[in-house]
């Protein structure tokens, strides 16, 4: 079996909250997370995420930059799934669940009061998000 390429946003709005969904669907069923999703052939993962939080959300965003790469690895149920994650922002649009069979909630979070569980994409970028901040104060 080989690795899939998936791809998600850390949306953030003007107060640095962030925007995670609930998923209903493995892997990581019934965790928080990024929107996003599958990248589809020959789809560039700045086109996919775009698309896929369009379609999850029903909202226009704007790429920031990229935060990381996050790597799922999941022998149990024989996953690998490799994405990277773009920091964005909302420019149209309010978010609102669109694929109810994919997704239970959609809101936003503080930083300092984020909920649990959440998926290791996720995880990931908030590491990556705190590597970046004390590397910016102390560097």
């Amino acid at each position: 079996m080989n690795p899939r390429l998936g791809c998600g946003a850390a949306i953030f709005d003007t107060d640095g909250n962030l925007l995670l969904v609930r998923r209903l669907r493995e892997p990581e069923a019934g965790c928080w997370g990024l929107p996003g999703g599958k990248v589809e052939w020959l789809e560039e993962t700045q086109v996919a995420v775009r698309r896929e939080v369009r379609e999850e959300l029903g909202v226009a965003i704007e790429l920031t930059g990229l935060i990381c790469i996050s790597e799922l690895i999941d022998t149990t149920h024989a996953l690998h799934w490799i994405a990277p994650v773009y920091g964005a922002k909302i420019i149209s649009g309010e978010p609102r669940l669109l694929k109810p069979q994919a997704l239970s909630a959609v809101d936003w979070f503080s930083l300092d009061q984020l909920p649990e569980p959440l998926t290791i994409a996720t995880r990931q970028m908030l590491e990556n998000l705190q590597r970046s901040s004390l590397a910016a104060t102390t560097g």
